[in-house]
């Protein structure tokens, strides 16, 4: 059967493009997946000997401040009400995340006003005399300062990347803001967050049910390239330096396992970058 498109990966990117394809143009699309299961790494799945919900391939919050994503996203299945809050230790004591100045003032052990903690932690961040930051770690002090970073970020990038912070590039920490108030959501700026009533899976379900979609699982695109007759173009969603055989050199890819204990806790295990 001829198709007019071929989608590469059945996450959320190649899903979603399928059935706007599929369902706003009305075209025949063929989607594709080297696992075993549609979704991607959001796949989700019903452990059978507890009945309960579980990601096979580490939790996922949906966040988006768009709200036109999130009519979208709903129309396929029920999110609830979740939105994401972090604790974090240190030394034995409990404190906010990102750094807020409930965080600042516990830490420090003051009682600061916002635009006083805006002014300590300035004369904190002037005390390394970072001008332009080459690192993750230069960064990180340029916007909170040395003491903040070596208590809640050092420790956790090293484990998150299994990479020393100076060897990661400076905007990474960007995306982990420093609140001079005391906002404790983690996605402040997402408006709407939640999880699947249903699972992850129902979504993609939901979103790969058009009749002008057809689904081929274990199904490697390198493989089986030139078996698929299309008429239009192939969207290709996986792995980038995959696609171009690696003639630019690979990227590193951060891997996570998760491990089943006997007693059916799920721990997550991040292992070496992928080389």
């Amino acid at each position: 059967m001829k198709y007019d498109y071929l989608v590469v990966g059945a996450g959320f990117f190649g899903s979603v493009i399928a059935e706007r394809i599929a369902n706003d143009l009305g075209l025949k699309v063929l989607v594709i997946d080297k696992r075993s299961h549609i979704g991607g790494n959001c796949y989700s799945e019903i452990e059978p000997e507890t009945g309960v919900e579980i990601h096979r391939y580490g939790t996922h919050i949906f966040h988006t401040s768009s709200r036109k994503a999130w009519d979208y996203i709903t129309k396929f299945t029920e999110f609830n009400s979740y939105h994401h809050q972090v604790l974090t230790t240190y030394r034995n004591k409990v404190y906010q995340m990102p750094v807020n100045l409930e965080t600042i003032n516990s830490f420090y052990n003051l009682n600061l006003k916002p635009h006083e903690a805006k002014e300590f932690i300035k004369n904190e961040i002037a005390k390394e005399r970072i001008k332009e930051p080459k690192n993750l770690e230069e960064k990180a002090i340029s916007l909170m300062g040395r003491p903040l970073y070596e208590a809640f970020i050092k420790g956790y990038t090293i484990k998150q990347w299994d990479k020393d912070p100076r060897e990661l590039p400076p905007n990474i920490i960007t995306r982990l803001p420093v609140r001079y108030n005391y906002s404790e959501d983690y996605f402040v700026d997402a408006r709407c967050q939640g999880i699947p009533l249903k699972g992850y899976t129902a979504v993609f379900h939901g979103l790969l049910a058009s009749s002008n979609i057809h689904i081929e699982l274990d199904c490697d695109y390198f493989e089986n390239r030139n078996d698929f007759d299309i008429r239009k173009k192939v969207i290709y969603t996986g792995p980038i330096d995959r696609f171009y055989d690696y003639k630019y050199g690979k990227l590193e890819w951060r891997n996570i396992s998760l491990e089943k204990n006997s007693d059916l806790r799920f721990y997550i295990n991040i292992s070496h970058f992928s080389t």
